[in-house]
């Protein structure tokens, strides 16, 4: 039999004594600390677990403060709408699946979590067949996902088999929706429109990032999000339109720590006093899908 090399014996110690040091500096941070790191597993990076690890105590609040502000989608608002969505999920998952561990350390809660309430959730509390064990189908557009009870303890498990495992939808968010799901939820957005002056406006669009399909390229997720506004006055004659592409850039590690951010788009434009109606069409240049909304506004 081979032996192994000095070089992997020595690459083990390091790797065994590093994860022992974690786990060393993980013992003895403060409970907040504690329920902080606890809380945020989901979308903490590498990187931010590793920082938050080793800063001294006096500097971990700032860091939790700048961690959720890094995710704030309008930090000119005074809430944190990523923040309070990610804890009210955890609520929600905590609500719905009772029984066993906290619901929202189960795997259907860590997917309820991340990718928000199913589209379509069957239950089969008996099984799906006679000799079957209890069952739950969670449907995202055509994207499937089964979690068994093997047990009969409440504690349901990601089917090992399932075509996608957890871990992918943490890491690419770009593999939860295949191509040719249906447009009205697949590539769906919000649409605001705010006064900013006596004759200016700021159009706002927001794309919630599971809902933008990407593709990988030399180990990038890229996109580009084309929009077209167009403003008709209240006698249904264009007066200004616009169309422009958004590329967008990101690595695995940054998507999963945005999974339930929205994308934003704002643009500001003048327009002298009246009666409008705003037309958006927004393309996904990946997969060809497109969404449009119509808005009534006045100036």
């Amino acid at each position: 039999m081979r032996k192994p090399s000095c070089f992997l014996l020595l690459l083990f110690v390091f790797l065994f004594l590093i994860s022992c040091a974690s786990v060393r500096l993980e013992k003895n941070l403060d409970p907040e600390s504690k329920e902080f790191l606890s809380k945020v597993r989901y979308i903490i990076t590498k990187k931010e677990r590793k920082v938050f690890l080793n800063l001294p105590a006096s500097e971990r609040n700032s860091f939790i403060e700048e961690f959720w502000k890094s995710r704030d989608p309008d930090p000119e608002t005074e809430d944190n709408e990523y923040k309070e969505e990610y804890f009210k999920r955890i609520e929600e998952a905590n609500h719905l699946f009772t029984e066993g561990s906290p619901g929202w350390l189960q795997d259907r809660g860590r997917v309820y979590i991340l990718l928000g309430p199913p589209w379509e959730r069957e239950t089969y509390p008996r099984g799906y067949t006679f000799y079957g064990k209890p069952l739950e189908i969670w449907r995202y557009g055509w994207f499937v996902i089964r979690f068994i009870d093997l047990y009969w303890n409440g504690n349901y498990r990601l089917v090992p088999d399932s075509s996608w495992q957890i871990s992918e939808l943490n890491k690419a968010q770009m593999r939860l929706k295949p191509k040719g799901s249906d447009e009205k939820y697949a590539f769906e957005f919000n649409l605001t429109i705010k006064k900013v002056t006596e004759n200016e406006v700021a159009v706002q669009v927001k794309v919630p990032y599971k809902n933008i399909w990407f593709e990988e390229k030399k180990g990038q997720l890229e996109t580009t999000l084309t929009l077209t506004l167009e403003f008709f006055d209240s006698s249904e004659k264009k007066v200004w339109e616009d169309k422009k592409n958004y590329p967008i850039n990101l690595t695995e590690e940054e998507l999963e720590g945005i999974l339930v951010k929205d994308y934003l788009i704002d643009i500001r434009i003048k327009l002298a006093h009246g009666k409008y109606t705003l037309s958006v069409e927004l393309e996904n240049q990946t997969d060809g899908n497109r969404a449009w909304k119509r808005a009534k506004f006045t100036i």
